[in-house]
C-alpha cells in the first residue's frame, strides 16, 4: 500500500470543502412542498388551481359540507345530516378510484369529514361539525409563526422548491424576509378564518347557517387567494437588465 505523500512545508493545502446543510434538509423541503400538494407550471410559475386540488379537489373539500348544510337545514336532524355528509365524502374516494388517481386527499376528506360527524354525534350540536377545522386552523397559525420566529418560513420551504432555490434563499437576508411576509399573508388567511367564523361557533344553532356559508367562501377560494398573494410579494427581484419573459396562457400572471 502506497502511504499518501507528505505535503512540503510552506506548499498550499487545498481549501476545505464547504459544510453540507444539516442532512437531508433539501429533501426533505423538497417533500415537504410535494406533500403539500403545490404545483408549478412549465414555465416555472405556481399553478394555484391545481395546488388547490383542481375543480375535482375543491369539490372534495367543499360539497360534504354544503351536504350538511342543506340536509341539515331540511331535516333539521342531525344524524341524517351526518350521514350525508359522510356519503358525500366517501363517494370522491369511489370516483377516485375509478379514475385510478391518488386517493391521499380523498381519504384525508373522508378521515376529517369523520372525526367531525363523530364530534356532533357526540355532542348532539350540530355546530361541533366545524369544530375539528377550528383546531386544525389554529395547528397551521402556530406552526407557520414558529417557522417565522426561527427564520425557516413555510412560504419559503415551499415556494422555493417551485422557483428552484432550493435552500439557498436562506443566505440571503432579504430573500428570508420576503419569505417571513408571505407566510403571515397565509398566517392572516388562517386567522380571519377563525376571526369571522368562531363568533359564529359560539352563537350555537342561531349562527349555524352563517358558520356553514363562511366556512364554504372562506375555505378553498380564499386559500386560493392568500397563496397567490404570497407567491406575488415573494417573487425574487429581476436582474439588472434581464428582459422580462411572456407568462404562458396557462400562468396564473404571478
Amino acid at each position: 500500500m502506497t502511504l499518501p505523500e507528505k505535503p512540503e512545508p510552506g506548499a498550499e493545502r487545498p481549501e476545505p470543502l464547504p459544510a453540507p446543510d444539516a442532512p437531508g434538509l433539501a429533501g426533505l423541503a423538497e417533500g415537504y412542498a410535494s406533500k403539500a400538494g403545490l404545483h408549478r407550471t412549465d414555465d416555472g410559475r405556481i399553478d394555484v388551481l391545481k395546488s388547490a386540488g383542481g375543480y375535482q379537489g375543491i369539490a372534495e373539500s367543499i360539497l360534504p359540507g354544503l351536504v350538511f348544510l342543506i340536509s341539515f337545514t331540511v331535516t333539521a336532524s342531525l344524524t341524517p345530516s351526518l350521514i350525508a355528509a359522510l356519503t358525500a365524502a366517501a363517494v370522491f374516494t369511489v370516483v377516485r378510484l375509478v379514475q385510478r388517481r391518488p386517493l391521499t386527499q380523498a381519504l384525508a376528506g373522508v378521515v376529517g369529514v369523520g372525526i367531525s360527524a363523530w364530534l356532533a354525534n357526540t355532542t348532539g350540536k350540530a355546530e361541533d361539525f366545524y369544530l375539528p377545522g377550528f383546531l386544525t386552523n389554529a395547528a397551521y397559525i402556530v406552526a407557520m409563526v414558529t417557522s417565522i420566529a426561527v427564520r425557516w418560513p413555510i412560504a419559503g420551504l415551499l415556494f422555493g422548491f417551485i422557483r428552484n432555490e432550493g435552500l439557498d434563499w436562506r443566505q440571503h437576508p432579504g430573500r428570508v424576509r420576503a419569505y417571513q411576509l408571505g407566510t403571515w399573508i397565509i398566517v392572516g388567511v388562517l386567522a380571519l378564518r377563525l376571526v369571522v367564523q368562531v363568533p359564529l361557533y359560539l352563537m350555537g344553532p342561531d349562527g349555524l347557517a352563517a358558520l356553514a356559508t363562511t366556512r364554504l367562501i372562506m375555505g378553498a377560494p380564499l386559500y386560493i387567494l392568500g397563496v397567490w398573494l404570497a407567491w406575488l410579494v415573494t417573487r425574487p427581484a429581476a436582474a439588472p437588465g434581464a428582459q422580462p419573459s411572456k407568462p404562458s396562457p396557462s400562468s396564473d400572471s404571478a
